[in-house]
């Protein structure tokens, strides 16, 4: 296939659109079912080469959730406990311990549910039956892997009554190291980002603590991979090999670093027997139960525990989780991972990571003010590598 044509490109009055390859060779992609569109694409191509490197770089399967060319989550292929399957709705898929890709979808889908509602997914290995079950009690627009079992592809063909975006990746195409795009009529060009991120990037340790454990290490890992394909500024929270928090497109690092520890505390927080043993009522689905979930966690929950409104809800109205109550759980939390795509200009993005468990942490370098940074790292005792790597993507 030469060409792929478009219903339309960003919006719908952008046309006409299509998808090609400048030098006339055909594209690496075979589209199995739907119609992906633009936007589609753009997630599409995007989250495959983050899954792929992930993959690469672990030696683990990996999945991830896309929405708007950034990614929700990543994750690599490990067994959920109990409790992490119950917070991502995945505790009702059998086989889900035998198949690490659907483990890493699971993960990927289930760490931030708002964010990846209607999500564009990719895998790095062929999609299995588990996963594809998964992904069939999902909202999401489509998907990208390199192969499908026979039973994964039925299953995900019935899905959007026939119309669900399934989009085959040849693994072994290599794009050209020259990349170019047109902003205004003007032709940008740069060579493509080929830096490989591994645990070579961790070896420039600049604080007192230097003690970086092997699950802190891939963890960074995982975090700074996942910053490569998310739109700049961005910050990842991650702990047990996926991404819990990503705050990503912010113009102000700090506001990066809130957004992305805000999620990862939700993440924390979604396992706490307290938000497990929520109740809720007959007829409400998956996606009402996130957005319920969320409110409940925060300093709005008046929305769903008010009388009148909890019995919209829940079949018996829960114990409120105040803040204070949700502080000193999340106090606990250590050995969380954090990674950014640029150097922090200000320790107070350190203040605001310790806050939520961060123990390690990975950054470029090259502020001004790193001294500071550094002093607030070693203030909680925190191990912190200088990559000398900025991860800019836009």
């Amino acid at each position: 296939m030469k060409e792929f044509s478009l219903k339309y490109g960003c919006n719908p009055n952008q046309t006409p659109a299509r998808i090609f390859m400048a030098d006339g060779e055909d594209l690496p992609v075979e589209i199995l079912n739907g119609r992906p569109g633009y936007i589609n694409f753009l997630d599409a191509f995007n989250a495959w080469q983050l899954v792929r490197e992930l993959a690469k770089s672990t030696g683990q399967p990996a999945a991830t959730s896309f929405k708007h060319v950034s990614p929700t989550s990543a994750a690599i292929g490990r067994r959920l406990s109990p409790a992490l399957k119950r917070a991502c709705f995945a505790d009702g898929i059998d086989g889900l311990d035998e198949s690490p890709l659907a483990c890493a979808y699971a993960r990927a889908r289930g760490t931030d549910r708002m964010s990846s509602f209607g999500d564009f997914i990719a895998l790095s290995d062929e999609c299995d039956e588990v996963t594809a079950r998964l992904i069939a009690r999902e909202v999401s627009d489509g998907i990208i892997a390199p192969a499908y079992s026979p039973e994964a592809l039925k299953i995900l063909k019935a899905k959007r009554k026939g119309g669900y975006n399934i989009i085959k990746i040849d693994r072994e195409y290599v794009p050209a190291p020259v990349e170019r795009k047109q902003v205004f009529g003007v032709t940008f060009e740069q060579g493509r980002n080929n830096v490989e991120i591994n645990k070579t990037l961790l070896e420039n340790i600049v604080t007192r603590n230097k003690n970086l454990p092997e699950e802190g290490a891939t963890d960074l890992v995982v975090a700074l991979i996942t910053l490569k394909y998310t739109q700049s500024n961005s910050v990842c929270f991650a702990a047990d090999g996926q991404a819990i928090g990503v705050g990503a497109g912010q113009q102000s690092r700090i506001h990066c670093t809130r957004l992305a520890a805000e999620k990862a505390d939700r993440w924390h927080l979604r396992q706490h027997e307290k938000t497990l043993s929520l109740r809720f009522a007959d007829g409400v689905g998956r996606p009402e139960k996130n957005n319920i979930i969320d409110l409940y966690l925060s300093d709005e929950s008046e929305a769903v525990l008010a009388e009148g409104e909890w019995q919209k809800y829940f079949a018996v109205r829960p114990d409120p989780f105040p803040r204070e109550e949700r502080e000193e759980y999340l106090a606990k939390i250590s050995g969380v991972s954090l990674g950014s795509d640029a150097f922090f200009p200000f320790a107070d993005n350190i203040e605001r990571a310790a806050r939520s468990g961060v123990s390690y942490v990975a950054q470029p370098g090259g502020s001004v003010r790193d001294g500071d940074v550094i002093a607030a790292a070693d203030g909680h005792n925190m191990v912190m590598a200088f990559t000398g790597v900025r991860l800019f993507h836009h």
